[in-house]
């Protein structure tokens, strides 16, 4: 009796441990099973979802196409797959999720213009929205949610005032006469033009913003937002790399920033804004009540803004009016240097039209159609809002040539792949202002009244849009009158030569610094742009001042090491 007891208690003892040396492979290949089920359940959906989107690279599992993506430069790939599965739209899976992409204007024409009520939301953006400018940025407010609809309307009535096709009007006074200081910065120190162009954009919006102008290039402030405004940019360009790579995988972006560097210190709390700061340090002084900021706070019980809606609709205008307008200036340079040819038609028409005792004016305009055709494919050529600015997301599932756009997905136009189809530009990296002369035999057909597609589409269209054609114009317009903009000479007679395809990476692109020779074109215009220069230095003495505050030291004081659109690095 005692014996079969004792081995049975053996038994017993051996079983159990048996058991527990099977149990943690048991339990491992139970969630190895359920977790390749739900892998192959949830790849047989995104199969299926693809057979029903527009053609594109055939995803993996959980990773999509992200791994597919180019280093640099991805638009240029999206336009490729364009043209090889001859689709107007493609689709690129950012992980388990869609993001389609239209290369053709006249999709982005009736996807984003003719059906605008559709197309007017944004979708998720981890990244840029959620752990970036925030969603109480106008630039990422949802118009699904009733609440936040209204909160964007309220944004734009906002930010319509003060850029909007009726406002802008009003600064022509100002917007000429910074215009004529960058023609005399320019004679005084040629080598540094792209410091000039900076200083002359973001003096405009300065004024615009805060009643006060930007005297100097070598200020803080130029440097500290345009850096800001590259580091934004960045954000947005889908990519293999982080932090983009948290919108293929979520889940990291719940790590906190201590253990997550990936996160670029992205997402912490901010108790307060640089952008709010400048704003209330504008409004408390006297003397231009019809600045942006006097008019926000004058709005602010009335629609109840808070500093963050303050400070974003502040940061959007300073930032954004300030690096897009300076790069496309950057760009008008090295289109003069690549393409003399089509400078030459332009100094004729200005010569005969305007002459050598003044410069262009805004009542000249219609009298230069070459002129004004020069701007647009300055425009057209290497638009700075490469794909288009933010994406947009349909509010409703909608069909475009028999495929499906789902509610809520990722669609963005891809500006590049528009403005270079052979179609309706043919050449189209040759810069050629005669594309926008109607009827000549290099212009064609193209959506829209005005044959480009560089400020976006719809309701979502760039809110700047018409501060941004009026200042480029009246500037580029200048600038050809003025100088001859070449290829620099070496001493020993050689040609420094340009690339013109040396440009950023992020979503706001620019050329890569170069060199280049810029001259008065006579000493009678050289006499002229001093003489206009000094009168405009004393008529903007009227916005002369400064503030206290510095981005770089700004946060340092307030705990903060972030910018209103992330933490980046201090001082960017």
């Amino acid at each position: 009796m005692l014996f079969s007891q004792l081995i049975t208690s053996i038994k017993t003892r051996v079983g159990n441990v048996a058991l527990e040396r099977l149990q943690p492979w048991h339990f491992l290949m139970s969630i190895l099973m359920v977790a390749v089920v739900i892998l192959i359940i949830d790849y047989t959906y995104m199969l299926w979802m693809r057979s029903k989107l527009p053609p594109g690279p055939f995803p993996w599992p959980i990773v999509g196409n992200t791994f597919m993506l180019p280093d640099n430069k991805p638009w240029i790939w999206f336009e490729e797959l364009s043209q090889k599965h001859k689709a107007p739209l493609i689709t690129i899976w950012i992980g388990r999720n869609p993001t389609i992409w239209i290369n053709d204007a006249w999709a982005a024409s009736d996807l984003f213009e003719k059906r605008a009520g559709i197309y007017s939301s944004r979708p998720r953006m981890l990244v840029f929205a959620e752990l970036g400018a925030g969603q109480e940025n106008l630039l990422n407010m949802y118009t699904t949610d009733p609440e936040q609809r209204d909160r964007w309307r309220v944004h734009r009535k906002l930010i319509h005032h003060g850029v909007g096709v009726q406002s802008v009007r009003r600064y022509r006074q100002f917007q000429n006469n910074e215009s004529r200081v960058v023609a005399y910065d320019l004679l005084k120190a040629p080598d540094d033009y792209v410091k000039h162009f900076e200083r002359y954009a973001t003096s405009v919006v300065s004024i615009i913003g805060f009643g006060r102008r930007v005297e100097s290039w070598d200020d803080p402030i130029i440097t500290e937002v345009i850096a800001m405004m590259h580091l934004a940019a960045d954000l947005n360009v889908p990519g293999k790399k982080f932090p983009m790579l948290m919108e293929t995988f979520p889940f990291l972006a719940r790590f906190p920033n201590e253990i997550a560097p990936w996160k670029y210190g992205l997402g912490k709390q901010r108790a307060f804004h640089f952008f709010y700061a400048l704003a209330d340090e504008a409004a408390q002084k006297e003397g231009h009540e019809d600045s942006f900021v006097n008019h926000l706070f004058s709005e602010r019980p009335k629609y109840n803004l808070r500093e963050a809606e303050i400070s974003s609709l502040t940061g959007n205008l300073f930032g954004a009016g300030s690096d897009t307008s300076s790069s496309t200036l950057i760009t008008f340079v090295l289109a003069c240097c690549a393409f003399p040819e089509a400078v030459y038609p332009a100094q004729e028409e200005l010569d005969r039209i305007v002459g050598p005792h003044r410069s262009p004016d805004w009542e000249d305009e219609d009298n230069l159609p070459y002129v004004k055709a020069f701007v647009k494919e300055v425009l057209r050529w290497r638009s700075v809002a490469i794909i288009g600015g933010q994406p947009h997301a349909p509010t409703q599932d909608d069909y475009y040539k028999g495929w499906l756009i789902p509610k809520g997905v990722w669609i963005q136009g891809n500006v590049w792949a528009i403005h270079h189809n052979e179609r309706e530009f043919p050449e189209p990296d040759r810069f050629n202002p005669y594309r926008f002369i109607s009827g000549h035999p290099d212009s064609r057909p193209f959506p829209g009244e005005r044959g480009y597609m560089t400020f976006g589409w719809g309701r979502r269209v760039c809110s700047g849009q018409a501060l941004a054609e009026q200042g480029t114009w009246i500037t580029v317009s200048r600038l050809l009158w003025g100088f001859n903009i070449q290829k620099k000479k070496r001493e020993d007679g050689s040609t420094v030569e340009v690339d013109i395809f040396n440009y950023t990476n992020g979503l706001n692109m620019r050329p890569q610094p170069f060199e280049c020779s810029i001259t008065p074109r006579s000493e009678q215009i050289r006499r002229t742009i001093e003489r206009e220069g000094k009168q405009a230095l004393e008529d903007l003495e009227q916005y002369r001042g400064e503030t206290k505050y510095r981005m770089s030291t700004f946060y340092s004081r307030n705990d903060l090491a972030m910018n209103t659109y992330g933490d980046g690095k201090k001082g960017s």
